[in-house]
């Protein structure tokens, strides 16, 4: 588990749409360079918890808490622009761009320099530096030599590695992935699981949302689990696995634990 100091605190946070209430009175801690994930069964609430945090959606009850201010209500830019980078299901890269350019688009949120002038170059040391941030980046998600490659041209697992890149580019203390594991071939999810760790080790936490219990298991330091929007077991991996609630709630599918 990590010893880092606590960058995001949820409490009591909920969300309801209608008569629903998708996500109930959740409480957790996620420190510095730790890995967090978020499962449970389907409707449990992990993509509503996701969005709260990333600001797509407004929460009607709770805090959160990221390096001790309340970003709870801000717009999406403004929750980047903090620190908290995000990456989709589907891979959004920006079309007709290189892939060095697409990983500028994410240094983009972080400076007040002019996206032309961090693509084009020649501009300030800033703005080099960015640059070669960018290709250190590139070359850390496994895309080295593609620096300069279309991004059309690229498979929807080295789509998945720049979405990450990007990500990282915004310099975040805090990346959030959104079920990273869907549609890669084993060798992908070795080297997906090899790069998340990488940016623990950087000091980034890590959240992570995921039906893949193969890949998260191992992966997460510690587990949080929802059942119809309430958390109902929370530790490491081999904790949550044989907690009775736990148990229950996958019932029929116990293979997945």
């Amino acid at each position: 588990m990590s010893s880092g100091a606590v960058l995001l605190e949820v409490r009591s946070l909920t969300k309801r749409f209608g008569g629903l209430t998708a996500v109930s009175r959740l409480d957790f801690d996620l420190r510095e360079g730790e890995i967090l994930g978020i499962i449970g069964p389907n409707g449990a609430g992990k993509s509503t918890t996701f969005n709260l945090i990333a600001g797509a959606c407004a929460a009607d009850a709770g805090e959160i808490r990221f390096a001790g201010q309340s970003v709870l209500g801000l717009p999406p830019h403004r929750i980047a622009a903090r620190g908290i980078m995000r990456t989709f299901q589907h891979n959004r890269p920006f079309g007709g761009m290189p892939v060095l350019e697409n990983v500028l688009v994410g240094a983009h949120t972080r400076f007040r320099s002019s996206l032309w002038r961090l693509v084009a170059g020649g501009g300030t040391a800033e703005e080099e530096r960015q640059r070669r941030r960018a290709e250190e980046l590139v070359d850390f998600v496994g895309l080295g030599g593609l620096h300069g490659a279309d991004v059309g041209t690229l498979s929807f697992g080295q789509g998945r590695l720049l979405e990450i890149a990007r990500g990282l580019a915004g310099e975040p203390r805090l990346m959030l992935f959104d079920e990273p594991a869907a549609g890669l071939t084993p060798g992908e999810l070795e080297r997906l699981a090899e790069i998340v760790r990488g940016i623990a080790a950087r000091g980034i936490a890590v959240l992570l949302i995921e039906h893949d219990m193969r890949f998260l298991l191992p992966l997460a330091q510690r587990v949080v689990v929802l059942n119809f929007g309430a958390k109902i077991a929370e530790g490491t991996p081999q904790e949550v696995r044989r907690h009775p609630a736990v148990m229950e709630a996958y019932l029929g599918d116990a293979a997945a634990l």
